[in-house]
């Protein structure tokens, strides 16, 4: 995502996209990006099913 820069993935970055990269479930690539919107890493945008992710590129983390 950091390479794409701020708009990151076509769309953001949703749980089944996660799911695919990571190799994981459901479950735990929503609790991952969760846990990273926490931080503030991601931005959220969306709620539910359509949540999808942006990289924070003012994070204190990158």
């Amino acid at each position: 995502m950091l390479e794409e820069g701020s708009e990151g993935f076509k769309g953001g970055m949703s749980a089944k996209k996660y799911m695919v990269i990571a190799k994981t479930f459901k479950p735990t690539a929503t609790r991952d990006l969760q846990g990273l919107a926490q931080m503030g890493v991601l931005i959220p945008e969306g709620s539910g099913r359509s949540t999808r992710y942006k990289v924070n590129i003012e994070s204190k983390f990158l």
